[in-house]
């Protein structure tokens, strides 16, 4: 599609004025922004901005959760022919620096006093960052530092000036260029700075349009818009496709509101990460195990008929009459209340994509009548590469290409994509794009996998991360870290893996608890526990994690290519993974190479066969202050099984 984004907000605005674009929940109540009046706002931005010094070709970056305003900002900011990079809202200040010294930012808009107080820190490291610009003023009333202004007198010195030159706006859009560069997001930089990826309106554009033709989305979808803006997932869903299809996009109050928002909106179309759709899951298994003997009896007898024709009925095979009545009753007393309880009673198509998805999780949405589906993408590829059909569903697999996608499999089992989709360039950076896009147009994923006999794309793992064991009864062979970390995190028990084994003789891993779903599963037991570090110590959970261990050794038996791969050993950590202790990246995941050098003596304990070991480790709270948790920490052997011989 030849157009921009701007072109496609002025199409809605004239074709459908009065349609609703953007909703907003503030103080309880949904405020609905129109195209017309969303168009309005835009350049109203948009002449601010011009009038304050921003050009054409200049970045802007835009910091905060989802709120219209910054989403028109974005707009008003490609309408200037400049470049929006959105950052993530929960970076430090000390984060932030890296991305607005490399793309030479002087504009931002924030959202609020935190993220202003951020970007004043940030200015003593960077001083060319002379604008700052913020949504809400709450907190800010007495702030007089030099640059900084409220959007509201950004938008009021724009009105004006859009009312003596009535032309200015249009006449800006109608200069650029599909080709242009659209937007540019960065990478998590989970081995070093990260790269900013440059994505030009063509390119964002057609894989929306893509999306949108494969599950034929129309302007009649709900979508809620409640994860990070910066992640080009949540950008793709609730900015590219929302001006390709002009449909709803609803704003939450705020992070603690998504759980209630979600049940007031019920979405038509919905993305989740795995982690969310597990989170939800866990909170109704704890409510049921909490319920009366009758409604847990019948939850289970009705969840049996749903594992068994569930699945079958959503792909639209025939489950015969007998199942089809017993599956209208489990749908009339299970399954569409609790559809509704988790506000996806509307969903006509959700994704899960960034992670694995455990078969149970899987098939547990797909079974109560929820069209779960998976896809397959990156922030280089604009999302969309493989997405699963409606009656293709699969949990061991990411779907099939996409309109105008090609794939093919290197000899070291790399997967490489061809698409309209691809990034630009990483900027500033020639010789890391140089590394991953050929000279005839092939993009390298670093993900090793393989096509299956029924063409769909499969993933093992990132193939830098799959490796060897050396030495031992397994020596030579494969070891997959990530493919072990999730077939652990399909345990509603375990919230984070770190596996450990390239080059080791055998595999050891370092767990996470859920603390919310260990917690529940400790007070059914009436086990008392003063907090994260005393519950994931008590033995008790540590027998829970060696089930958990045991059963996941006892799958990867059954695989003769990752038999190796089977955990022999294992401990709980002290403390939870925490992006701002540098061991998550902002997208939540593990940088395993990190770990291990902070853990180190930990990982010398697991191999060197010791049962405890004492370790106090610094961590950073919310309000930027640190401190230092301290544990003795038990280490644990696991069972493992020998190979299970497949016949020839």
């Amino acid at each position: 599609m030849q157009t921009t984004f701007p072109r496609l907000l002025l199409k809605h605005a004239t074709e459908r004025p009065q349609a609703p674009a953007i909703r907003e929940k503030e103080y309880g109540i949904w405020q609905t922004q129109t195209w017309s009046s969303l168009a309005k706002l835009v350049e109203h931005i948009a002449c601010g901005l011009h009038q304050a010094g921003l050009v054409r070709g200049e970045h802007m970056v835009v910091i905060g959760a989802n709120r219209p305003r910054l989403y028109a900002t974005m707009l008003a900011v490609q309408s200037l022919g400049a470049i929006p990079i959105p950052l993530y809202q929960d970076a430090a200040a000390a984060e932030c620096v890296f991305p607005l010294n490399n793309a030479e930012v002087r504009f931002c808009l924030v959202e609020d006093q935190e993220q202003v107080d951020k970007m004043l820190e940030v200015r003593e490291q960077y001083p060319a960052l002379s604008h700052i610009y913020y949504d809400d003023p709450r907190g800010l009333r007495n702030y007089v530092d030099p640059g900084l202004g409220a959007l509201d007198e950004l938008v009021a010195s724009g009105a004006v000036f859009a009312s003596n030159h009535p032309n200015f706006w249009r006449g800006e859009i109608e200069q650029a260029q599909a080709s242009d560069v659209g937007a540019m997001f960065f990478t998590s930089g989970t081995t070093g700075n990260p790269k900013g990826v440059v994505h030009t309106h063509q390119a964002l554009i057609d894989r929306a349009q893509a999306g949108a033709e494969f599950d034929h989305l129309s302007a009649n979808e709900d979508v809620l818009a409640y994860l990070p803006p910066a992640w080009i997932g949540q950008n793709i869903f609730s900015y590219s496709q929302w001006l390709v299809c002009g449909y709803v996009v609803n704003c939450p109050e705020s992070a603690a509101t998504v759980a209630i928002d979600l049940r007031e909106v019920g979405p038509t179309y919905y993305f989740a990460p795995p982690r969310v759709f597990e989170g939800l899951l866990t909170s109704v298994m704890i409510r049921m195990e909490d319920a009366g003997w009758l409604k847990r009896t019948l939850f289970h007898a009705c969840m049996d008929i749903a594992r068994r024709f569930g699945p079958a009925r959503m792909d639209g095979q025939s489950i015969g009459l007998l199942a089809s009545l017993q599956y209208w009753l489990g749908n009339l007393l299970v399954y569409g209340p609790l559809r509704n309880t988790l506000g996806l009673s509307r969903v006509r198509v959700a994704y899960t994509a960034g992670e694995a998805i455990g078969p149970d999780l899987f098939t547990f949405y797909r079974s109560i009548g929820i069209n779960l589906k998976q896809l397959y993408g990156s922030t280089e590829t604009a999302v969309f590469v493989c997405l699963q059909p409606d009656n293709q569903a699969r949990a061991d697999t990411v779907g099939v290409p996409c309109k105008g996608v090609e794939i093919k499999v290197a000899d070291n089992g790399e997967i490489l994509v061809k698409s309209p989709g691809l990034l630009k360039e990483y900027y500033k950076n020639p010789k890391a794009t140089a590394e991953v896009l050929t000279a005839d147009g092939w993009y390298h994923t670093s993900d090793a996998g393989f096509i299956d006999a029924h063409g769909h794309l499969k993933i093992i793992d990132r193939v830098k991360d799959v490796g060897r064991l050396k030495g031992g009864a397994n020596d030579g062979a494969m070891f997959a870290p990530k493919y072990v970390e999730n077939k652990l995190k399909f345990f509603p028990h375990i919230k984070e893996v770190v596996a450990l084994g390239d080059g080791r003789d055998r595999v050891c891993v370092m767990l996470n608890i859920d603390f919310d779903a260990v917690g529940n599963w400790a007070e059914r037991r009436n086990l008392a526990y003063a907090g994260y570090t005393d519950l994931a110590q008590k033995p008790e959970v540590y027998q829970l994690m060696r089930e958990c261990v045991e059963k996941v050794n006892a799958d990867l038996a059954n695989d003769s290519l990752l038999a190796g791969s089977q955990v022999s050993r294992f401990l709980v950590l002290h403390k939870e993974l925490d992006a701002d202790d540098g061991e998550l990246t902002r997208t939540n995941k593990v940088r395993r190479g990190f770990i291990g050098e902070k853990y180190a003596v930990l990982v010398d304990a697991l191999y060197g066969n010791k049962t405890e070991q004492y370790i106090e480790t610094q961590v950073k709270f919310e309000d930027g202050r640190t401190g230092s948790v301290s544990a003795t920490l038990k280490l644990s052997d696991a069972k493992t099984f020998a190979p299970v011989k497949t016949a020839a």
